[in-house]
């Protein structure tokens, strides 16, 4: 069957445009992994929310001098489509020689676009690298598990079945891990990031279990939101918690990172970047 990609950009010869053209943008729907997944649109077990953030973004002033600064978009978990990375990428790039009177009228028209091709309000802050500087490099909060003794066998796709749990006293914790890989569906290229699982219950997810179950995913083809949901789905029908948040912070490709959030709860998010990001 051919991915819903396969009509994008990904994997092909581009001309690179510098001139203001939203039609570069293209949309993935949700609705055939939601679908693969046993989700419905109106019934989605979690709440969240996609952030890119832009590293490559320039425009012009009136009088054509160049401004360079970071972007950052939100894009809602539950919005209609999804926006393909690398026709993103092109738009921004189409950016690049247009005049604009200032950041508020540039951000103005980048929610305007984003926000028609995902199908929902989409979030835009257009920010100064002196702000982003002045924030940091952020680490991951919680317990890094990269460090246990794990026997890995299996690399190919996710394997839920790896998982395991123990009930017992009520338990509310944070587990991360630097390990997650898994491939673009459409040009095999990798991608890299971070994960952070958090959860109150009753049942402990035990860490050695977890990590050979994000080690399953090194070789597994699928988009980073995509990923992230199926790690909430599996963690969410293991441990039956209280309250469950899965994110993942990917490293950038293109000038450009992908960092799906996915709770049972309404959210507080930090945005700020990693050190591999």
């Amino acid at each position: 069957m051919q991915h819903p990609a396969e009509h994008s950009p990904l994997g092909k010869a581009s001309a690179y445009i510098a001139d203001y053209t939203p039609s570069l943008l293209f949309p993935i729907s949700r609705a055939p992994k939601w679908q693969e997944l046993g989700l419905a649109a109106d019934r989605l077990p979690y709440q969240g929310v996609d952030y890119w953030t832009c590293y490559e973004l320039s425009w012009l002033t009136p009088s054509g001098k160049p401004v360079v600064a970071i972007g950052e978009f939100a894009i809602p978990a539950d919005s209609p489509n999804i926006i393909e990375s690398k026709s993103f990428k092109l738009y921004l790039n189409s950016l690049n020689q247009s005049a604009f009177a200032d950041a508020e009228a540039l951000t103005a028209v980048l929610r305007r676009d984003l926000s028609a091709v995902a199908g929902a309000p989409v979030a835009v802050r257009v920010r100064t690298l002196a702000e982003v500087e002045a924030e940091g490099v952020a680490a991951l909060p919680g317990r890094c598990i990269d460090e246990l003794d794990v026997a890995i066998t299996h690399y190919e796709h996710p394997r839920a079945e790896l998982l395991r749990s123990e009930a017992g006293e009520a338990v509310d914790e944070v587990l991360h891990s630097h390990l997650l890989k898994s491939n673009c569906p459409v040009t095999g290229q990798p991608d890299w990031g971070s994960l952070v699982v958090a959860y109150r219950g009753s049942r402990r997810l035990e860490p050695a279990s977890l990590l050979a179950y994000l080690v399953s995913f090194r070789q597994h083809a699928d988009f980073h939101e995509q990923c992230v949901e199926r790690i909430f789905l599996d963690l969410l029908a293991l441990l039956a918690p209280e309250h469950l948040t899965v994110y993942a912070r990917y490293v950038r490709r293109g000038g450009l990172d992908i960092n799906p959030y996915r709770s049972t709860h309404p959210l507080q998010t930090d945005n700020r970047r990693l050190a591999r990001q």
